[in-house]
């Protein structure tokens, strides 16, 4: 199918620099979905607890390539491809697939960042990448859903400080004023809803302190053009081989493989920005 976005939603992204397409998935490709996060032994075995600042923890598993599974034909299907191609105007790649996993009344706060406050340091030159979050639970506000900062995108890339061994956030005192300046907004999704937003996009969410489950399955993409220069971060291009959108359903429950087509990681990226910050003052 092409580009799965109308005219109206496509100029709401570039405005706002994201927007909700409502049903992206249906209900059968959504729990094809949810059941491969839960049941696939490559994801189980993968998964890293990232703790906040209070020692609750997010539940993550990571990988860097679309293969065969469910999860890498929904990266890989057509409506999905073209639509990534429409927002950033030519040939895509896959660049990173996530499990966030927030549990009931345990689930971790992620802090203020831009995903390009990460991904600039693999060595993408330009902002041409974005996220799409897929919505397995329901996300609300009580159970940590992502919150935006509507048009933040525009301001350009902000610098980060480490906040802990696995987050990194945009300068506080920055985000201080941004905040003042303009609208917070909270992305509460149903299952199969799909967001997508801009790399340069400020976001954060709250801890889950309530009794429902806040799983969600990110893919993001970066444009061909753009690829990594950092090719021992195995985030540089590989093409992309587009399926029809029937291909999910076709495939049924399909998990990874044990020769690990996904390129699943062990730890998560974040740049030691302190690093940087001590050889810029050498």
């Amino acid at each position: 199918m092409p580009n799965a976005m109308t005219p109206d939603q496509m100029a709401a992204y570039d405005r706002d620099g994201y927007v909700i397409v409502r049903g992206f998935f249906d209900a059968e490709e959504t729990g094809l979905l949810r059941r491969a996060m839960e049941e696939d032994p490559a994801v189980r075995d993968h998964v890293i607890d990232r703790r906040d600042q209070e020692g609750r923890s997010t539940r993550i598993a990571l990988w860097n390539r679309a293969g065969d599974s469910i999860y890498g034909l929904a990266a890989r299907c057509a409506r999905m491809v073209d639509t990534a191609e429409a927002l950033l105007g030519g040939e895509v790649y896959h660049f990173q697939s996530k499990l966030t996993a927030k549990d009931p009344e345990v689930g971790g706060a992620w802090e203020w960042h831009q995903d390009y406050g990460y991904w600039y340091y693999n060595g993408c030159l330009e902002p041409l990448m974005f996220s799409c979050m897929i919505a397995l639970d329901r996300t609300t506000r009580e159970n940590g859903c992502l919150q935006l900062v509507k048009g933040s995108h525009r301001l350009g890339r902000v610098d980060h400080v480490p906040l802990t061994k696995t987050q990194n956030e945009a300068d506080p005192a920055r985000m201080k004023l941004i905040l003042e300046r303009h609208e917070l907004v909270h992305a509460e999704l149903e299952p199969g809803d799909a967001l997508f937003f801009h790399c340069n996009m400020l976001h954060r969410s709250d801890a889950n302190r309530s009794r429902d489950r806040r799983w969600t399955l990110l893919i993001c993409y970066n444009a061909a053009r753009n690829d990594a220069l950092r090719r021992e971060d195995d985030r540089s291009y590989v093409r992309l081989d587009k399926v029809d959108d029937g291909a999910l359903k076709a495939a049924g429950l399909k998990f990874a493989t044990d020769a690990n087509a996904e390129h699943f990681t062990s730890k998560p990226y974040v740049p030691d920005v302190e690093a940087v910050i001590a050889r810029k003052a050498s």
